[in-house]
């Protein structure tokens, strides 16, 4: 036999082997009975893309030197727990999961050429950072388990605290920061997959997050004055350990 046959059995056998292992894992349903627990914990890590959604003021005063504002998602970090799940039928689970959320969220400003001009110092963006104490809870919908492996969605809402809210700096004259509504309420829609390892059940679930507070603090100046109204969009990726 030619060492060129050689190599091609050997590629064979091992595919064949792979196929085996991979036929063998599927038919092991890891933890079978962890859908049927009537309550369960666990714990979420999760990265964010979080920005402000505006409507650009009506306020002509404003719109002389001012050609709109923007903002665009930028990276944070969520960390929650799930105290409890708690099985409410066949396919639906209710959950409760409080947390914490890092974040730094961006206004961007398009000032007129006229106004730069004559303020050599305008901003043309201002960040604010935030760190949320957040309650939140899902409505769990999970489809058929097929192997180890069950899709679901979730829709529910939350209500998070700025513990970095400068609301209360009332010395706001040199127009350094922007204060924002400590309470955010939102309501929030996902899609996320459970997989059955031997051990734990582990979960990939993608969710978006939207405001209808509006968190906007009326202060004389053209940085605030410039919008009506500010909400928040989030969209979440998390990673999540179940026991």
């Amino acid at each position: 036999m030619t060492i060129a046959g050689t190599k091609i059995k050997h590629k064979v056998l091992i595919l064949t082997l792979l196929s085996l292992c991979i036929h063998s894992y599927a038919q092991v349903n890891y933890l079978a009975g962890f859908d049927k627990k009537k309550i369960h914990f666990g714990i979420q890590l999760g990265y964010t893309q979080s920005k402000f959604e505006d409507a650009y003021t009506q306020d002509d005063e404003v719109r002389e030197s001012l050609q709109g504002t923007g903002s665009y998602y930028t990276p944070g970090f969520h960390l929650a727990i799930i105290a409890p799940d708690v099985r409410l039928g066949n396919y639906f689970n209710f959950r409760i999961m409080p947390g914490i959320t890092l974040i730094n969220r961006t206004f961007n400003y398009s000032w007129t050429e006229t106004y730069i001009d004559q303020h050599h110092g305008a901003d043309a963006k201002r960040n604010v950072e935030s760190v949320y104490g957040e309650i939140a809870f899902d409505f769990k919908f999970r489809a058929f388990r097929y192997n180890n492996f069950r899709p679901y969605l979730t829709a529910g809402g939350s209500y998070g605290f700025d513990f970095a809210s400068m609301r209360n700096n009332k010395n706001n004259n040199d127009q350094s920061i922007i204060r924002l509504n400590t309470s955010d309420l939102r309501y929030s829609a996902g899609i996320g997959f459970d997989f059955f390892l031997r051990y734990v059940k582990f979960a990939i679930e993608m969710k978006m997050s939207f405001g209808f507070s509006d968190l906007k603090i009326p202060d004389d100046d053209l940085y605030t004055r410039s919008v009506d109204f500010i909400n928040t969009r989030t969209f979440t990726l998390g990673f999540i350990f179940e026991g």
